[in-house]
């Protein structure tokens, strides 16, 4: 059985209003919504999300069509950038690539690559450990530690060039039985089930 780490997809971009507030925009809603009537979507019997709004629209929107209850969790959260706030584009990706390339250091106060990456491993082995096998379920969350949980998964360095394609609502798959990852980012709404683009 497979399970899925799903990013959100295009959100509102606010500088007046605090990231985790940032909602989905109309591209996003429509990408989401999309993908919750393909048969993985449709089959999952269970949604966990980080509580930032992004991604709780996200899980809401794909659970529209299936069983599914969304569970919120806290420590899924995406990398703290707290301490420098709103990033213009183009100094948020410069930033991106110091904290990949650097994961043993903070960028300006940020939390590091590794302890970023430590936090989502054990909440989602902590999640995995009490969950059902035979059941699909989809984590939803956030490209940064999504790209991270990806790393520990496939058993590689931590990398931005392993980052999903800019604009988000991408996700990789991983079997349940091994918890290997067994495909690359792939767009939600194109995504074809387990066999898809084997890693």
């Amino acid at each position: 059985m497979f399970g899925v780490y799903v990013t959100h997809p295009q959100v509102n971009i606010d500088p007046a209003v605090p990231v985790p507030d940032w909602e989905l925009s109309d591209i996003g809603r429509s990408r989401a919504l999309k993908a919750a009537q393909l048969p993985w979507a449709v089959t999952l019997q269970r949604i966990v999300s980080s509580t930032e709004r992004k991604a709780v629209e996200t899980a809401e929107l794909l659970a529209s069509f299936s069983d599914a209850a969304v569970e919120v969790v806290p420590d899924m959260h995406e990398n703290d950038r707290s301490a420098t706030g709103f990033l213009p584009p183009a100094e948020f990706e410069s930033a991106a690539d110091r904290f990949f390339a650097h994961p043993d250091e903070s960028f300006r106060g940020w939390e590091r690559a590794i302890d970023a990456q430590a936090r989502i491993v054990r909440a989602v082995t902590r999640i995995l450990d009490g969950h059902d096998p035979t059941m699909p379920i989809a984590f939803v969350g956030h490209g940064g530690v999504g790209t991270l949980l990806k790393c520990h998964l496939s058993g590689a360095w931590i990398s931005r060039d392993r980052d999903q394609p800019a604009g988000g609502g991408n996700l990789f798959a991983f079997s349940l039985a091994d918890r290997i990852a067994t495909c690359d980012w792939t767009p939600m709404e194109e995504w074809k089930g387990l066999e898809h683009g084997r890693a």
